[in-house]
């Protein structure tokens, strides 16, 4: 059952959250689109957990999903019409603001498409349905050899699938720049073990308050604050500057995640914030295909009750039995 929620979540949370489809798509979206992204965030958890990782390696993962499924699988990231027959036509065109030149793509949409994927594909769902799971097995890998290697199949094969219907080739130029840096973050995701003082002191991402620490905002206060910053970024523009500024303000706010989130709490609130932002940006944003105004409000409202349901259950969930605090070094290393 924890599969299956977190196969239907992530495939929700890729292309649904943020308005991409109406409530009339759900079933369509899932059956389709589920072997690719629900599969992703299944495998992307079970490796990460089997190794005794946590939330960095966890989002090098997420990130070199992200660059694969812009740069190799759909494409998006090098193909200038790929937006062309939607919604947002106009704004892909107004990307190559930030154009970077030989490798042949937008600096913007490079940042937004592998950050969407990181918080939205893979990380906020596996939080949400991590956190509504039963303490001894959240940490816990949950598939066993012959189950894992099916869902490996079923994303190699809708991958495929969705590559060969883009009609577009990247160059090797652009190939090459993708399997490097791919290569790379997968490489870090898999080396990043807990430090050696917390294995001393017995944290291994599978239960808290070891390393008791007094003061820092709450997990509440803390997701708000997120919520804040990722809004904000709304305002800037698209150009080198405005991508600069969402550049520094994700890295303030990494500083500040890693300095202040000591808890499982703290880690839902600040994916859950993403969440949030992406179902408010729903209410902003078309969806890919027109659709009449009466059903783009009903989707974004069920959207948004969706989200603030699922966080109010993971978050109680995770209150029932709630441990003390623990260093920040949690969540940097193993949380």
């Amino acid at each position: 059952m924890r599969v299956f929620a977190l196969w239907v979540l992530a495939t929700w949370c890729a292309e649904v959250v943020w308005g991409g489809f109406t409530v009339a798509d759900y079933p369509m979206v899932v059956l389709f689109l589920g072997p690719l992204y629900g599969s992703a965030a299944v495998l992307i958890r079970e490796v990460v957990r089997r190794r005794g990782g946590g939330w960095p390696s966890m989002v090098l993962m997420a990130a070199a999903f992200g660059l694969v499924q812009a740069g190799l699988v759909d494409v998006t990231l090098f193909d200038r019409g790929a937006l062309a027959d939607t919604e947002f036509a106009a704004w892909n065109e107004s990307a190559v603001r930030t154009w970077v030149p030989v490798l042949g793509f937008s600096a913007e949409q490079l940042f937004g498409f592998v950050g969407n994927h990181v918080w939205l594909s893979i990380c906020a769902p596996i939080a949400v349905v991590e956190a509504c799971s039963s303490p001894g097995r959240r940490r816990e890998p949950w598939l066993g050899r012959w189950s894992a290697g099916v869902f490996a199949v079923l994303y190699v094969v809708a991958s495929l699938l969705i590559r060969s219907d883009t009609g577009y080739d990247p160059s090797p130029v652009q190939v090459g720049f993708v399997v490097v840096v791919v290569v790379g973050l997968v490489s870090a995701a898999l080396w990043w073990r807990p430090g050696v003082r917390w294995r001393r002191e017995g944290v291994c991402g599978r239960r808290e308050g070891v390393l008791a620490r007094e003061g820092g905002p709450g997990p509440l206060v803390l997701g708000a604050g997120v919520l804040g910053a990722q809004l904000v970024t709304w305002f800037f523009g698209t150009d080198w500057w405005g991508t600069g500024l969402r550049v520094a303000v994700l890295v303030v706010v990494v500083v500040l995640v890693v300095r202040w989130a000591v808890s499982e709490r703290h880690v839902l609130a600040v994916w859950g914030a993403c969440l949030v932002a992406a179902a408010g940006a729903a209410f902003l944003a078309p969806p890919y295909a027109a659709a009449p105004g009466w059903l783009m409000v009903v989707s974004d409202v069920t959207g948004a009750v969706i989200v603030v349901s699922v966080l109010v259950v993971a978050y109680r969930r995770l209150g029932r039995g709630l441990p003390p605090r623990v260093g920040a070094g949690q969540v940097s290393g193993t949380t």
